[in-house]
């Protein structure tokens, strides 16, 4: 029973868990945001075209039970408001380049079976090397470098023209 409290204290309180613990709290207080967003201001569109507040008055009884579908319709467009800010999110954040460097997905080594990412050449677990020969110091250097300076790219100076040069009278 003792491991088995150890084992479970490991998992709780690991960084996975306290990552997905606050990615969570993070999304909740992010989806009510965007709820907000359309409650409080898409939805108002909606009445000043429509003349109704939103959706959820609208409703089919049949046999006397109320058919909701408002409700629905109001539900369907906040979804696909959240779905739309967070794919811009995703998009600003790739194109600022955080999200570049990040290897989505992972393999399983074959030597100790644990997650790794997929460009590994050592196991970050068991030290392995994962590749048949490790590049030198220097050239990973190198295409560290050069992956950073692809990151980074910024606005390239007009040619033929120095910044520290007034612009010529005209």
């Amino acid at each position: 029973m003792r491991r088995l409290w150890n084992e479970f204290k490991s998992f709780a309180i690991s960084g996975n868990m306290l990552d997905l613990a606050l990615g969570f709290i993070i999304g909740a207080a992010f989806a009510t945001l965007v709820q907000s967003l359309a409650n409080n201001v898409f939805m108002q569109f909606v009445a000043a075209i429509f003349g109704q507040q939103d959706f959820t008055k609208l409703v089919v009884t049949v046999n006397g039970a109320q058919i909701k579908y408002g409700q629905f319709l109001t539900d369907l467009i906040n979804f696909m408001m959240l779905a739309a800010v967070l794919f811009l999110i995703i998009k600003f954040i790739i194109f600022m380049g955080v999200g570049r460097g990040r290897a989505f997905g992972s393999q399983q080594c074959p030597y100790c079976r644990e997650q790794i990412s997929p460009s590994a050449l050592v196991c970050k677990f068991c030290r392995q090397p994962l590749v048949d020969e490790l590049p030198t110091l220097a050239d990973a250097r190198s295409q560290l470098d050069e992956q950073n300076r692809r990151r980074l790219s910024l606005p390239l100076p007009i040619p033929g023209r120095r910044r520290d040069t007034p612009d010529p009278p005209r």
